[in-house]
């Protein structure tokens, strides 16, 4: 009888333990995916994630992920870029436009083509930094020192010419990458337009767009030439058109002559001002 009992209660205690065990699993399941246990907000709380048909964001958290205002070594959608892909140290891309990058570099090296990546990601301070060393003369634009032009729209209008203001860089997106070389001089040369030739007839197979082409009847506005420029063209023209209805000259603040972007129309002009394939 003591026997029986002794059965019985042990069943009951190990019927009880499954269930708490149940229990304490669906606490810890449900409390990660909202924060409730960890006491941390879930990552698409945390960061601006963007992805094609992905709509369930704050508006704010967008808007600073499109003005390149993160941090893209702490976010989890980007990646590290290091070897083979660059030599950079301190490289960091969307996982979508590296992973991209490396079938495409990989396909180029069977054809005897090396291609490396020499600028990947720049945030609005990384930006911020280029543009205000133009803009104050530490850093030469064509040989001028700017800070002599005292017209200061047509100072934001040369540098203009190749940079971004800090706000309006495709470069925020981790989608958009520098090859070989940020020289024009490199691509006159017998190398430069092999590379160039190569990326013109195959990367769109992997993605990839040359946003600033030459400058004519197509692409009458925005930035000279740039060869070197390619776009991952998969989530690139996603946050193109996230960016038309979300971002306005009144939010390009925060650097020296912002108040320039009206006037010049940077948005329509500049940001807009591309290859009509990379749309």
């Amino acid at each position: 009888m003591k026997l029986l009992q002794l059965s019985r209660t042990g069943n009951l205690i190990l019927g009880f333990s499954f269930i708490l065990i149940f229990l304490v699993l669906i606490m810890v399941c449900c409390g990660g995916r909202h924060g409730g246990v960890s006491g941390q907000t879930s990552v698409d709380q945390e960061h601006a994630v963007l992805l094609p048909g992905d709509d369930r964001h704050d508006t704010a958290q967008v808007i600073a992920y499109l003005m390149g205002k993160f941090n893209p070594a702490t976010h989890p959608l980007f990646q590290k870029a290091g070897k083979p892909h660059t030599s950079l140290t301190d490289a960091w891309l969307r996982a979508e436009t590296l992973q991209a990058f490396g079938k495409m570099q990989k396909a180029a090296g069977k054809d005897g083509i090396t291609l490396s990546i020499v600028s990947a990601t720049r945030n609005f301070d990384t930006q911020k930094g280029i543009w205000e060393a133009k803009w104050s003369g530490k850093r030469l634009v064509e040989g001028k020192d700017l800070s002599l032009v005292t017209d200061r729209v047509e100072r934001a209008r040369i540098i203009l010419r190749y940079s971004s203001m800090p706000g309006t860089s495709r470069h925020h997106w981790g989608t958009d990458i520098d090859i070989n070389s940020v020289e024009p001089s490199y691509f006159k040369t017998p190398l430069g337009k092999k590379v160039y030739n190569w990326l013109a007839a195959h990367g769109a197979t992997y993605g990839f767009c040359q946003p600033y082409t030459p400058k004519g009847e197509k692409r009458p506005t925005g930035y000279e030439e740039e060869p070197w420029h390619w776009s991952y063209t998969p989530l690139s023209s996603v946050f193109l058109e996230k960016y038309s209805q979300l971002i306005t000259h009144q939010m390009l603040s925060d650097f020296e002559g912002h108040e320039t972007a009206d006037s010049l129309q940077v948005i329509p002009n500049y940001v807009y001002g591309i290859n009509p394939a990379c749309r």
